[in-house]
């Protein structure tokens, strides 16, 4: 079904910008909103939009949108702009139904990113990126965490929300031990008592996770402690260290998927 919008003012539209905005409503309606074609395209092969608003433009450059799921609204110029994240927004922005994974659903032997307090949702998106690239079964994220279903981390993310199982909203130490107990060793990534990257070997059909601290302060000891092993990236003395994003890459990259 196909509705027209053309009033920035209108319910529909400000309930749409409130999404985008606000991790309290992403959580309490259980969706969020993703924009752009190839991102929202990309999306919608995994998740269930409900909501999908166009303009006439981005209707003709990518005719498949008429084809989504949910209800259609085609849109103006200004509503658009009311919509969008971006500067120069491609008149597509889709609603769709948010995944929900818990630290039950933490596969056996299975492979996880864990970011506790990671506040920068583009690195946040990064990071879910590269574990979607490298094989990972998904991402476990503390309660000091940036909301990786907010616009800026969907974007990042380049729809990686949709292919990796996303637990949010955890005590880390909580998560450590359920991942131990499904026979995935825990690698926090820091310096104290830490084994050079390459000496790090998970036993033979073990899972893997990796803890990814703060940007600035890093893990915390209860995370440390609770880690099976801290692991560093061994690196020239003429650079202090990585981005958070950057190390979480090579970590990945390091225990990717066998057969990647």
């Amino acid at each position: 079904m196909q509705n027209l919008l053309t009033s920035r003012e209108n319910e529909t539209v400000k309930n749409a910008c409130k999404i985008g905005q606000s991790k309290a409503l992403r959580q309490s309606e259980k969706c969020f909103m993703a924009e752009g074609l190839k991102l929202s395209l990309d999306l919608a092969a995994t998740l269930a939009p409900l909501k999908v608003f166009y303009t006439a433009a981005a209707l003709d450059a990518k005719p498949q949108i008429a084809s989504l799921g949910g209800v259609h609204y085609e849109i103006n110029d200004s509503v658009a702009q009311k919509l969008a994240d971006t500067k120069t927004p491609q008149g597509l922005f889709v609603i769709f139904e948010m995944p929900c994974a818990t630290l039950d659903s933490i596969k056996q032997n299975g492979r996880y990113v864990c970011l506790e307090n990671v506040q920068d949702p583009a690195n946040v998106g990064t990071m879910l990126r590269s574990a979607a690239a490298f094989g990972f079964d998904g991402a476990v994220l503390s309660k000091g965490c940036a909301d990786a279903f907010s616009p800026k981390a969907v974007r990042a993310s380049m729809g990686a929300v949709g292919k990796i199982d996303i637990i949010q909203e955890v005590d880390m130490p909580d998560a450590v031990n359920a991942l131990t107990a499904k026979n995935i060793a825990v690698y926090a990534a820091a310096l104290q008592n830490a084994v050079a990257l390459d000496e790090a070997v998970p036993q033979e059909g073990q899972g893997v996770a990796v803890v990814i601290g703060n940007e600035g302060n890093g893990l915390t000891d209860e995370c440390i402690a609770a880690a099976d092993k801290t692991v560093r990236i061994p690196m020239s003395p003429n650079v202090e260290s990585l981005n958070a994003a950057a190390a979480a890459s090579v970590l990945l990259w390091h225990f990717r998927r066998a057969g990647l």
